[in-house]
């Protein structure tokens, strides 16, 4: 193990820096500084050497240039057990640094101020540090980089229990995490490069996606798969990923997806809602005049497939709305999960008795600037905007003779909204605002309408139907007319449209046309 006998430091944040600098000159080491860091130390009363008065040179060019300098990166590429190296380094007056502590400026906090103009931006682009921290993480075998608050505790200490050395496995480490470091800043800078002067429809030539891994999982969606679960370095605005967990086992994979399909189709709507995801379908959907009721009436669209189930709420849940879901549990419904706005204390005490169950929560459902959408495939992604297209009554088409009443537009509009969230082909049947039937995911309309309406069953007489996309064919709404079904929603379009139309009027039936669709693959 080699000693530490000389440090650079140059910070911009400044946490904890007079407990590292401290132990540090306790064993005799020498420090380096420059600017603003120089200054705090030295207030502190720590000895300190000025990177200029070091090198011979001055800062020049506003702070722009302070330590790009051969004695700076000779001292931190030099390697210490190479005989040219260290003839070279004595020519030139050149002494070794054994570490270097270093973090840079705020790049990616100065670019997320609304107002930051480009200028600013480009000054908050640091050069020396990243720098300094790539050199000295290149030659990790013998110098330390120290790029976190977060590692000064455990550097002092490892310092301590080895008499003022760190092992080449520990300065391996730091490097990694440095070089990370360095990465994600070039990213930052680039991402927002990048998207000036592109406008706000357009899409950026460069993808620059930034995640950090967050943990890695149990396994993935099946028990012989690896996984892992990453997040954004900064929350979105309310979502699954950044969800606050108030109790429960570790999310799994397959949680979190369900979980995120919960909190979405909750999300859309303004009324109360509750959304009953399995296997990231739906299984019921309903708004009501409260969360509990809009539970209950989302429950008994399907309470078989609700069994090992995630449960999505859009407003607080109470101790009444908590007492229901545990009598449902009680009854035989298995839940797995469940993520609201927030809980009262009662309710959390209530949900909390099952210990293993998740209990998530994500704050005020705020209107958030819309996030794009991304899908990987394999050797790319795909990149779209969110369906948050909104269907008011006035833009519907009235395709058949009758016209849907008040009631079954109301219906309507709900089924057609509710839609989207269900993997295509997708058939919904609702009554009022409470879905009744879903067929989800099939290679036919007609085998998913027939799906619907099995799972309806008495329910389904008097529904509405919402679609997807439009009916290729007559049989998907000949089957509903059979089943009592009243009134259809969907986009239209088909080269079979007069067909399917006649079908509706053949059974009195009202369809209303959308001219867009809810894919959701």
């Amino acid at each position: 193990m080699e000693k530490i006998q000389r440090a650079l430091i140059s910070v911009y944040d400044k946490t904890d820096l007079l407990d590292i600098a401290t132990a540090l000159t306790q064993r005799g080491v020498e420090i380096l500084s420059t600017g603003g860091t120089a200054q705090h130390l030295r207030d502190a009363g720590v000895d300190i050497v000025d990177v200029s008065d070091y090198t011979d040179f001055p800062e020049m060019l506003d702070g722009r240039v302070k330590t790009l300098h051969p004695k700076i990166h000779g001292g931190l590429l030099a390697e210490r057990d190479n005989a040219e190296h260290n003839a070279q380094t004595e020519t030139h007056g050149i002494t070794p640094i054994d570490m270097v502590i270093c973090n840079l400026y705020p790049f990616k906090a100065t670019v997320a101020k609304p107002d930051v103009t480009l200028p600013e931006a480009i000054e908050n682009i640091d050069i020396g540090g990243p720098t300094m921290i790539r050199a000295a993480a290149k030659n990790y075998r013998h110098v330390a980089v120290l790029t976190n608050p977060s590692q000064y505790p455990q550097t002092i200490a490892d310092l301590d229990a080895n008499d003022g050395c760190l092992s080449e496995e520990q300065r391996f480490e730091l490097a990694k995490a440095a070089f990370t470091q360095t990465a994600q800043y070039d990213t930052a800078i680039a991402a927002y490069l990048v998207n000036q002067g592109v406008e706000s429809d357009e899409f950026a030539d460069t993808l620059m996606l930034r995640f950090k891994k967050e943990r890695t999982l149990r396994y993935g969606e099946n028990p012989h798969q690896r996984a892992a679960f990453y997040r954004t370095e900064t929350p979105p605005g309310p979502s699954a990923a950044w969800a606050n967990q108030l109790s429960g086992q570790p999310l799994s994979f397959n949680n979190l997806l369900d979980l995120e399909a919960a909190l979405e189709i909750v999300k859309d709507f303004k009324t109360p809602a509750c959304a009953i995801i399995k296997h990231n379908n739906p299984c019921g959907l309903a708004t009501a005049d409260t969360v509990k009721d809009a539970f209950i009436n989302a429950l008994e669209c399907d309470r078989t497939s609700a069994f090992g189930s995630i449960i999505g709420l859009n407003r607080k849940v109470t101790i009444q709305t908590a007492n229901t879901i545990r009598e449902a549990a009680q009854a035989g419904v298995k839940i797995d999960a469940i993520i609201a706005p927030s809980y009262t204390e009662k309710a959390l005490r209530a949900l909390s008795r099952v210990k293993r169950r998740p209990i998530l929560e994500v704050g005020a459902l705020l209107a958030a600037e819309p996030v794009l959408q991304v899908r990987n495939i394999t050797g790319g992604v795909l990149v779209q905007d969110p369906d948050i297209h909104e269907m008011e009554a006035d833009a519907l088409q009235v395709a058949t003779k009758r016209s849907p009443t008040d009631d079954e537009i109301k219906s309507l509009l709900f089924a057609w909204k509710a839609c989207k969230h269900v993997k295509s082909n997708c058939i919904l049947l609702a009554h009022g605002t409470q879905s009744v039937g879903i067929g989800a995911g099939q290679m036919s309309r007609v085998d998913a309408a027939i799906i619907a309406i099995r799972k309806a069953g008495e329910k389904a007489k008097g529904a509405v139907l919402a679609s997807d996309a439009y009916f290729p064919f007559p049989d998907g709404v000949e089957i509903a007319g059979e089943a009592g079904i009243t009134a259809i929603i969907q986009p239209g379009g088909s080269v079979n449209d007069e067909p399917v139309i006649e079908t509706a009027d053949a059974y009195g039936m009202t369809m209303v046309l959308t001219g867009v669709r809810h894919f959701r693959h």
